[in-house]
């Protein structure tokens, strides 16, 4: 891929973050007339689009999406009629099957592999190798001059560490080669959704930018820094410490996402006593904690394998602090989620429902779910959190566009 001229848009539409928060032109979506537009690959149901939009017409615009998985390209066209989506591999995809000249091009590309809680397998691994499928056609968009300004990878956090951090300094590399600036952001759903979520979000642009200042908590954690610190010294020259404005404190808890306790199935004594009975010492006493106190107490658990004097033991962690774990797709070894509710000294138990988790992701009750619960907990698993996609364009993304489109003007 070969950059563009971007000399002749001047200095004038250099882009400055300072101390964490963006310095970015106002109303920019007056500016930008035309809504911008987005590819969106390995899609799922859609979720990144739905953030990326903003819910009105000042956000981008999802022109073309696509994704491997049946269920989920089902989902996506139930809910996104008007979008052109093509169902396959990556890997079979041309820039012949993608249409106009994006702006914006996002890749959740799978994680199984460089996930700390899966096998690491690396990139060079089928599915997290199919970032590779993606950014094949990124060169063949340069080759036509479609090439998109901005390119959004999100992933695992463990993309840092995989390959013995030679993954993150392949795309990385591969981002700068092509010309573009590169950084990235940890953002945590748990900021905005009462889900503890963090995901790692790439983020390269081919506008000018000048990026003042380094690292910011909250987005700049000590493993990014060190993952930053390993980069070769061409790609660090070529990095930019993304920032966003710091989010207003989260106003929800688990409670406010979940269903009324007639509305569901709740485990009958003997199940519920069985899966309690799988709590260590340190949970087990939280446990009893919240079941004595008064009112309505509600903790959110997970089904783990951990390791206690040599031997592999399979345990319930229960966390009380309104916060749920991050949603896990059913399949490949991971359990579902309990809600476990104490009140007046008695314990009750289920799972968490597929339009709880919708919810946890940040999703509007209108959204077409797939009927049975392990399709919808698996879509929405796999899923990125809504309202940190919208946080990302609207504190980062849009304004940039914003900012090089006035200039050109």
């Amino acid at each position: 891929m070969v950059a563009p001229d971007l000399a002749a848009l001047g200095q004038a539409a250099t882009r400055v973050v300072k101390g964490g928060a963006a310095n970015v032109p106002l109303g920019y979506a007056g500016v930008m007339s035309i809504r911008p537009t987005a590819y969106e690959f390995f899609a799922g149901g859609g979720l990144a689009g739905l953030g990326l939009s903003g819910g009105d017409a000042t956000g981008f615009r999802t022109i073309f999406a696509n994704d491997l998985d049946a269920m989920k390209a089902r989902t996506f066209r139930a809910n996104h009629p008007d979008v052109a989506f093509r169902q396959g591999d990556v890997w079979d995809l041309t820039a012949a099957d993608l249409p106009g000249r994006p702006d914006l091009c996002w890749a959740s590309s799978p994680c199984q592999d460089v996930s700390l809680a899966g096998a690491r397998g690396g990139l060079e691994a089928r599915r997290s190798g199919a970032f590779w499928g993606f950014w094949r056609l990124m060169q063949a968009l340069d080759d036509e001059q479609r090439a998109p300004p901005i390119i959004v990878l999100e992933n695992v956090s463990g993309l840092l560490t995989s390959g013995g951090a030679r993954d993150f300094a392949a795309v990385c590399a591969a981002m700068v080669e092509a010309g573009y600036q590169v950084g990235a952001l940890e953002m945590d759903a748990a900021l905005w959704l009462p889900q503890s979520r963090p995901r790692l979000f790439v983020v390269a642009m081919r506008i000018p930018a000048t990026v003042e200042g380094g690292p910011v908590a909250p987005f700049h954690s000590a493993r990014l820094i060190a993952a930053h610190a390993r980069l070769p010294h061409p790609v660090r020259q070529r990095w930019a410490w993304w920032s966003l404005p710091s989010p207003p404190a989260r106003n929800i808890d688990l409670a406010a996402v979940l269903e009324p306790d007639h509305a569901v199935e709740w485990f009958d004594a003997g199940k519920a006593e069985a899966l309690l009975a799988l709590t260590g010492p340190l949970h087990r006493a939280r446990l009893d904690a919240m079941r004595g106190e008064p009112g309505r107490r509600i903790g959110a658990a997970y089904r783990r394998v951990r390791t206690e004097n040599g031997k592999k033991v399979q345990r319930l962690e229960i966390r009380f602090d309104g916060v749920a774990g991050c949603l896990r797709t059913p399949a490949g070894g991971s359990s579902r989620q309990y809600v476990v509710v104490c009140e007046g000294g008695d314990v009750r138990v289920r799972r968490l429902t597929g339009r709880e988790s919708a919810r946890l992701m940040g999703v509007a009750d209108d959204y077409r779910l797939p009927s049975s619960e392990s399709a919808a907990l698996k879509l929405t698993g796999d899923a990125v959190a809504v309202p940190v996609v919208r946080a990302l364009a609207q504190g980062l993304l849009l304004p940039a566009l914003a900012g090089a489109r006035s200039i050109a003007a």
